[in-house]
């Protein structure tokens, strides 16, 4: 349960890293939000709040004053490093051969040379780090994103990315070869390490949006359709 609910919290927290750039315009129409139960999926969003404001934030933030800058981002290498392997595959079956090579690449070469993934050595050699998850997939296939969705402590989601979310979870590396205490630690660790590296996100948000549940929620959803057709969306407003 514990490895479920903080790989879910490390994955929400993510779209708001981007969210503050800008949200990525894109070449096609931004898509019109399908938020159905917008009323519940506000009170979640507010309770979602609380919980960080009371939890999430005060470690992360104690994690950023005790834990030194480059042991951070030994940290952050390590958990990136261990999400390639999966990244990998998904780009294998959204077809695209040459991206699951260059990912596959990169776990091989920060996985040695690097030290386990401490140090990001295949950056530098020009293999890029990618982003892919089954919901990115599930939208290759043709899978459209569904109503949007606040889930309890988990965040921005939708029914497609849900779905996907459940097959993240089984795929998980470290979940299917670690022991389960090992697991536990390593994805504890995965949601500090996450949510440090938003503090600064969280003030320009706080400051560019009126509503900030409005802000997140379009902006997810146009950072899931852009991720979906790899910055190249069709014009078309549906999926």
């Amino acid at each position: 349960m514990i490895e479920r609910m903080s790989r879910r919290i490390a994955l929400a927290l993510l779209p708001l890293g981007l969210l503050a750039g800008g949200c990525a315009t894109t070449g096609g129409a931004q898509p019109v939000a399908h938020d159905p139960i917008e009323p519940v999926n506000r009170a979640v969003f507010a309770f979602n709040d609380k919980a960080d404001a009371w939890v999430l934030k005060p470690v992360a933030q104690t994690y950023v004053k005790v834990v030194p800058e480059a042991m951070r981002m030994v940290v952050g290498n390590m958990i990136s490093n261990v999400g390639d392997l999966w990244i990998a595959t998904n780009q294998l079956l959204q077809g695209k051969p040459a991206d699951a090579a260059s990912d596959l690449f990169r776990f091989t070469v920060n996985s040695t040379l690097g030290f386990a993934g401490m140090a990001d050595l295949a950056s530098p050699m020009g293999f890029e780090k990618h982003r892919e998850d089954f919901g990115q997939t599930l939208g290759r296939w043709g899978l459209g994103s569904g109503p949007y969705l606040v889930l309890p402590i988990f965040g921005p989601s939708s029914v497609r990315d849900g779905l996907g979310f459940a097959v993240d979870i089984a795929a998980d590396p470290v979940r299917r070869t670690a022991t389960e205490g090992q697991s536990n630690n390593f994805s504890l660790t995965r949601i500090i390490d996450t949510r440090a590296s938003l503090l600064s996100t969280e003030r320009l948000i706080d400051g560019a949006a009126l509503d900030r549940y409005s802000f997140i929620r379009d902006g997810y959803l146009q950072r899931r359709r852009n991720q979906v057709y790899d910055g190249n969306p069709p014009p078309s407003k549906d999926e």
